[in-house]
């Protein structure tokens, strides 16, 4: 297939989380002509940064790791671009009411100045439509059709469907369609995550940056402001364990933030005299097993990636992306 024919190929992609973006990027550098369309008011999914007039915290994905050689070249173009640096925090384990030093070695990075960072780099020259809910797909005629909650039917038709959401609302979407991705995202069993975020007028003394939590109903706290290029107040950012928040993942949020504050308390982090804003993330962490990498239906030109599909984490779900849209380019070609 020559160049021209292989532009005029359109691709919808659902979801601008980083396996969205990265897919997107990697099939318009292919030459695929992309549109994506994201519920949200912003780019990046879980990579995610709350803002207010005064104070930001990451509130979504903390921090991520680079092991994958495609995924290590991909964070040299972010450190380069400066969306991206390296973490060091004061890192400490508390687990049978005791505290000691993390003895992990791996690089951490962040995004800069926020988690989205990275989000808004890999969207920067992309056709990316915000606050569009696509509730009902079908495919006709060789044909894809997407409908809007928000604008009713999308009047564009695409040759390929990218659908990179979590597992449950793949599962809505796309399982009259594809039976088999509504077995392998049942196995993903993706489950929520409380998080709490505190801004406090005056820095805490504590002494360490970040903290992994074992056996309470928190498992991570982390300094916002130990990160690069954070700015504001200080503020601390709580995730409670994913077991925990899915069991009370309908709570009202003032009351999963008390049980959680009570815990930060116990820990030595009182935020009594903090602003506190809390998010419920209903679909935070899981992945299916075995690790499919993404998953593929030739015969409907349909496509599905993300964390889920390959292990979790930034990195897993980048290279989700990137892989599915190098099989597309196999086949289209």
């Amino acid at each position: 297939m020559n160049k021209h024919q292989l532009r005029e190929t359109r691709v919808a992609i659902i979801g601008a989380g980083i396996a969205g973006l990265s897919c997107a990027n990697q099939l318009k550098e292919l030459g695929f002509q992309v549109h994506v369309y994201e519920k949200s008011r912003g780019v990046s999914g879980r990579m995610s940064t709350r803002k207010t007039e005064i104070w930001s915290a990451d509130h979504g994905a903390q921090y991520f790791t680079a092991r994958d050689p495609l995924f290590i070249k991909e964070l040299h173009e972010w450190l380069k671009a400066d969306v991206a640096a390296i973490w060091n925090p004061r890192l400490k384990v508390f687990e049978g009411n005791q505290w000691r030093s993390s003895l992990s070695t791996e690089s951490r990075y962040v995004g800069t100045p926020g988690m989205n960072s990275p989000g808004k780099y890999l969207a920067k020259n992309l056709h990316v439509q915000l606050n569009q809910t696509i509730d009902r797909i079908s495919y006709d005629h060789g044909a894809w059709r997407l409908h809007s909650q928000e604008s009713g039917d999308i009047e564009q038709l695409y040759d390929w469907l990218v659908l990179a959401l979590p597992a449950p609302q793949t599962i809505a979407l796309a399982k009259s369609i594809d039976s088999s991705i509504e077995a392998l995202a049942i196995q993903a069993n993706m489950q929520g995550c409380w998080t709490v975020m505190a801004s406090f007028a005056n820095p805490l003394n504590l002494p360490f940056d970040a903290a992994f939590i074992n056996n309470e109903i928190i498992s991570w706290i982390a300094r916002n402001n130990s990160k690069l290029n954070r700015t504001g107040p200080e503020t601390w950012t709580i995730h409670a364990n994913p077991q925990w928040s899915q069991e009370w993942i309908e709570l009202d949020k003032e009351q999963a933030a008390k049980l959680i504050l009570d815990c930060a308390k116990k820990l030595g982090l009182d935020c009594s005299k903090a602003e506190i804003s809390v998010h419920r993330w209903r679909y935070a962490s899981g992945h299916s097993n075995p690790i499919p990498g993404f998953s593929l239906n030739e015969n409907l030109k349909i496509g599905f990636c993300g964390d889920w599909l390959n292990g979790g984490r930034v990195e897993g779900a980048w290279l989700s992306g990137y892989k599915l849209a190098a099989q597309i380019e196999n086949i289209n070609h």
